[in-house]
C-alpha cells in the first residue's frame, strides 16, 4: 500500500507527461511562415508610408505640392470642362451639395471671389456632390452662382479627390500643382490669400 502511494506521489509531481508520454519539442516556425509575416509588416509599412504622403494623414485628402487629379465636369448649362485644359490658370475646384447646410455658408463667398478675380487668370469650378439636378439648380439661383457648376457623375472626381464632405475647397496652380485645400466653409478673404501670391509668382 505504501510502494502504491509513493507510485502516484511521484506520476503527480512529474506530471501526466513524465508518466505517460514524453513533451513533445516546441516547433520553430517554417522558414516560409517568417517570410510571409516579414512580408506583411511591410505591406503595412508601405500602407502607412502612402497615407502619411498622400491619403487622409497628409494635409488634406490628396497632398499638397502633388499634381491634382485631371478631371472632367459636364457643366449643367451644357459645356465640357476638362482640367487639365485649364492649365496656365489658378483653378479653384469647390465641392458642395444642396443638402449641405454649411455649403450655404460660403456660397456668397465663392461667388464673391469668382466675381472679384473674372478676367485676371483665375477659374472657379463647382462640383455637386450626390445631389438632385432639380435641388442643384435651384440652389444656384438661390445664391446667384454664375461661375461653372456641374454634377459629380458617379461620385468619380470626389473619389478622385478622396473627400471626406462637403464644403471643401482646392486651390490649384498654373502647372496644375495643388497648392491649398480646405475643409468646411471657406471665405473670400481665405481664398484670396492663397491665390494673389500664385499669381504674383
Amino acid at each position: 500500500m505504501t510502494t502504491q502511494t509513493n507510485d502516484i506521489s511521484r506520476e503527480r509531481a512529474l506530471g501526466p507527461s513524465s508518466a505517460g508520454e514524453a513533451v513533445a519539442p516546441r516547433r520553430r516556425p517554417a522558414w516560409w511562415q517568417i517570410a510571409v509575416f516579414v512580408l506583411v509588416l511591410a505591406l503595412l509599412g508601405l500602407v502607412a508610408f502612402q497615407m502619411r504622403r498622400n491619403g487622409p494623414l497628409a494635409a488634406g485628402q490628396v497632398g499638397q505640392g502633388e499634381l491634382a487629379p485631371d478631371f472632367e465636369l459636364q457643366a449643367f448649362d451644357g459645356g465640357l470642362i476638362k482640367l487639365s485644359d485649364l492649365r496656365g490658370q489658378v483653378v479653384v475646384v469647390n465641392f458642395w451639395a444642396s443638402w449641405c447646410k454649411p455649403c450655404e455658408e460660403e456660397a456668397d463667398e465663392l461667388e464673391n471671389a469668382w466675381r472679384h478675380y473674372q478676367g485676371q487668370g483665375v477659374v472657379f469650378l463647382g462640383v455637386d456632390y450626390v445631389d438632385t439636378e432639380t435641388e442643384a439648380r435651384a440652389y444656384l439661383r438661390r445664391f446667384n452662382i454664375s461661375y461653372p457648376n456641374g454634377p459629380d457623375l458617379g461620385t468619380a472626381i470626389s473619389h478622385r479627390y478622396r473627400i471626406r464632405g462637403v464644403p471643401e475647397t482646392f486651390v490649384v496652380d498654373q502647372e496644375g500643382i495643388l497648392r491649398a485645400l480646405f475643409v468646411g466653409p471657406t471665405t473670400r478673404a481665405a481664398l484670396q490669400a492663397e491665390i494673389e501670391p500664385l499669381l504674383g509668382d
